[in-house]
């Protein structure tokens, strides 16, 4: 009797282990026929006693898996995407070469598809095709930074805010070193995987020009943006603490001072902003960015003459830093708002006349303290139409006529 039982359990179970068969294999002939409905609907079934088959046909029904939903690159959703990489991924594991191409070409589709998404600003769908892309392969952990950056643009702060702090808690940097050189042949500029590659490939005749690109690290930015979606919810205690945070993990993190600042120039703490700001200069003494950044946080709150303080700090420090120039341009231009404010305020008296000649000896005055400095900032970049523009406009007023001929010149080309 038991013997009997045990004949017709195993009967049961070979009978489930064909029937699985025939489902995977349907799953094929549909996959092959492009209906992909009717394969996944196959494996769906299929799924439900997997452990009743052998490896090969384990292997089959996740490369088969893959490809239903994967659907030949067609798929659009960033869910049916995942569940074909992650099919694929146990395939490739069990040896299956053709998964583990097409793993591959789904990854690269898939990070396409996420910047076709940015490029038309429908970045809901860019992010969750980048937190897709991170899921799959956790050591790409800047997916998971572009996700919560298209999260922000998509306005969808929760979500923004969970990735941000999730890269936190994973000690993301995002500082990166590039070494490149230009292929003589080409005059491309190509990137390689190490300097001694670099430099290897240098000593060539093939290649020149060796470069070093440094992308900073990101913890100040995202600290930053952290704060911002906390003082949009107006979670102030949490905001202060997200940044206070970043700093004590990241104590010489000048970029985390200067979002501090702008954290409590939002938060309507001016006179916190200000002291933070000095502090980074004090940490940060050789960098000219740190002094022109200074200086933009000095004009957003109206200080214009400590801004010019500091982008002349950055200029002295490098004086191809054509944007503080362009910065203190800008201050030094800021006063003229207030005279012809007042010089259109003034009326048809005696003294209102005599005035309105004395605010536009100061305004031409104010015209030939910039014009060094718009001359600099051309030398450096003749190409920058919106300083070519301003000088003409300034010479113009000054009535420079050979100058205003020149500038004219400038735009044509």
């Amino acid at each position: 009797m038991k013997t009997n039982i045990l004949t017709a359990a195993l009967s049961f179970l070979t009978l489930a282990a064909v029937a699985q068969k025939d489902q995977v294999k349907n799953a094929e002939d549909a996959i092959d026929d492009g209906n992909y409905a009717e394969a996944q609907a196959q494996l769906k079934v299929a799924e439900q006693n997997l452990g009743e088959l052998n490896d090969k046909w384990t292997e089959s029904f996740y490369l088969y898996k893959g490809q239903a939903y994967y659907q030949d690159g067609k798929a659009t959703s960033a869910e049916d995407l995942k569940t074909a990489a992650m099919a694929f991924e146990k395939a490739a594991e069990m040896g299956n070469e053709d998964a583990a191409e097409t793993l591959s070409k789904l990854k690269n589709d898939m990070i396409q598809g996420a910047i076709d998404d940015q490029n038309s600003q429908n970045y809901a769908s860019a992010a969750e095709k980048l937190l897709t892309s991170y899921e799959i392969s956790k050591v790409d952990t800047i997916y998971l930074y572009y996700a919560a950056n298209n999260y922000v643009q998509a306005e969808n702060y929760d979500k923004a805010v969970e990735y941000l702090e999730m890269l936190n808690d994973l000690g993301y940097d995002g500082s990166t070193t590039t070494y490149t050189a230009v292929n003589i042949e080409t005059g491309e500029t190509e990137t390689f995987n190490s300097k001694e590659q670099r430099d290897l490939m240098v000593k060539s005749p093939n290649y020149k020009d060796p470069s070093v690109e440094k992308e900073p690290s990101k913890k100040g930015e995202i600290a930053s943006l952290i704060a911002r979606i906390y003082i949009n919810q107006k979670q102030y205690d949490k905001a202060v603490e997200s940044i206070e945070a970043a700093k004590a993990a990241n104590p010489d993190d000048v970029s985390l001072l200067m979002s501090e600042a702008n954290m409590y120039y939002q938060m309507g703490d001016t006179e916190k902003a200000v002291g933070v700001l000095e502090n980074a200069g004090e940490k940060d003494p050789n960098n000219p960015q740190t002094f022109n950044n200074i200086g933009l946080m000095y004009a957003e709150l109206g200080k214009h003459e400590k801004a010019m303080e500091n982008y002349n700090k950055a200029l002295q420090l490098d004086d191809d830093y054509n944007e503080a120039r362009i910065n203190l341009i800008a201050s030094l231009l800021n006063g003229e708002r207030k005279i012809i404010d007042e010089m259109n305020s003034l009326g048809m008296s005696k003294a209102d006349t005599k005035r309105y000649d004395e605010l536009n000896a100061e305004r031409q005055e104010l015209y030939k303290e910039t014009i060094p400095y718009l001359e600099k900032a051309l030398e450096k970049d003749p190409s920058d139409q919106n300083v070519i523009k301003t000088a003409m406009n300034i010479y113009s007023n000054l009535g420079m006529q050979d100058k205003v001929d020149e500038m004219k010149a400038m735009l044509e080309q």
